[in-house]
């Protein structure tokens, strides 16, 4: 039988080989694989964009581009440059190899807002596919860019854009340990909580607006959860032993976590105020890192139950427990798809660990990923992409790959150790 605390020092440690580094920084991301078939598409530098300090056009181009399943056209040398859809020469565009354009102007207002229109034209069958006009302040313009590039997303692949999501992510800098939030392109780092003992495990509300997380501030895992529209800080779990691996249930209203107060590790649920602390299941092993289903009706976890450490479904309302995981001695770390078609986990083959995805329906596993220490996949709330942490020369960062195992992306962030990443939700 694995040692009790086997699972928890698994968590704890990618944050214990971090390097000392200097001053924070954003995440960088560089693309280091492309997708399949690409969608051929031309951004036109938006009118009057060039007034003001945030370019729309860089900033959807690089979203775009980023998910790999776009080819950039360059738009240079059409004259005159469109900025409403009518005005595009479809002729133009296809002679170039682009199957979509968008086109667009930002325009101030009397109020020193500034109103931003873009237009989503099909070059082939010279129609327009989206028209949108937004009128917002200048420090507004990345987030209106973001929103942009999911709404061309959406149009031309039929699945929800996540550029205008958040990430969360935790640093090491020499003793100092952070949680930050940022955007999904790494922009616009916020400090959420600063720690000279290790931050692990941050999970996202549902709604966004609270992460919950461990800290071994009190020199023993205890869970927190953070506002991140008030700023305040509620204990949720500080119980006699370790209180671990916190992931939300679809309502917000429960967390499932393990803790080990009644001997052993077990998942329990908790109410998102700390109360009402109920224990799923009775097991001799160690159970762990609990991740709801999209419905709520089920959990996935860890355990070695059956001797090694292996993934198992757990109905809540028959109690049943049925194990997931069969190639191999060691799968952990499940995460539910957001169809609820699938997970995705993390396994161990040759020494090494790698992130692999299998189908409910038919069982299938795929590898996605090629790490010597890959783990902690956060996925993306449209399923298409999955984050996770990673190793490159002894330092640890964030990568990224497709569902589909061929868009891949490396996130860096200059002299800095990232770790534990974690994917918010959709924006309403």
């Amino acid at each position: 039988m694995i040692h009790p605390l086997r699972f928890f020092s698994l968590l704890i440690a990618a944050a214990s080989v971090m390097l000392a580094s200097g001053a924070q920084a954003q995440l960088t991301i560089e693309i280091i694989g492309g997708g399949g078939t690409t969608i051929p598409i031309a951004i036109v530098p938006f009118a009057g964009e060039a007034n003001y300090p945030y370019p729309l056009t860089e900033i959807v181009t690089a979203d775009l581009n980023r998910s790999g399943l776009f080819r950039l056209v360059d738009p240079t040398g059409v004259n005159p440059r469109p900025a409403r859809a009518e005005d595009v020469r479809v002729g133009d565009w296809t002679a170039r190899g682009a199957d979509a354009v968008v086109v667009g102007s930002a325009t101030p207002q009397s109020d020193g807002r500034v109103e931003v229109r873009f237009f989503l034209v099909d070059a082939v069958k010279a129609t327009q596919l989206a028209g949108l006009s937004y009128v917002v302040t200048p420090s507004q313009f990345r987030a209106t860019a973001h929103q942009i590039a999911d709404v061309i997303y959406e149009k031309l692949t039929g699945d929800r854009g996540v550029f205008s999501t958040r990430i969360a992510y935790i640093t090491k800098q020499g003793s100092r340990y952070q949680l930050l939030v940022a955007d999904a392109d790494g922009y616009n780092p916020q400090v959420i909580v600063t720690s000279n003992e290790p931050l692990l495990s941050p999970s996202w509300s549902p709604d966004g607006t609270r992460i919950a997380y461990v800290s071994l501030e009190n020199r023993k895992p205890v869970i927190y959860i953070q506002s991140l529209t008030t700023g305040k800080r509620q204990l949720l779990a500080n119980f006699r032993g370790s209180n671990s691996a916190p992931n939300w249930a679809p309502d917000g209203r429960r967390l499932a976590v393990t803790l080990s107060f009644e001997g052993g590790s077990h998942v329990f649920l908790i109410n998102a105020d700390g109360s009402g602390a109920q224990r799923l299941m009775s097991s001799p092993g160690i159970d762990t890192e609990a991740n709801f289903s999209p419905d709520g009706r089920s959990i996935l976890f860890t355990s070695d139950r059956g001797g090694s450490p292996q993934i198992y479904r757990f109905t809540l309302a028959s109690g049943t427990v049925e194990r997931m995981t069969f190639e191999g001695n060691y799968n952990v770390s499940p995460r539910h798809l957001p169809d609820g078609k699938g997970f995705v986990f993390v396994r161990r083959d040759g020494g090494r660990f790698n992130l692999a995805i299998e189908d409910f329906a038919t069982r299938q596993v795929q590898v996605l990923t090629q790490g010597e220490l890959d783990e902690s996949p956060s996925i993306a709330p449209n399923g298409k992409l999955i984050l996770y942490a990673a190793e490159t020369g002894g330092r640890g960062i964030l990568a990224a790959v497709s569902s589909d195992g061929r868009v891949k992306q490396r996130l860096t962030a200059a002299a800095s150790d990232v770790r534990e990443p974690a994917w918010g939700p959709l924006t309403k």
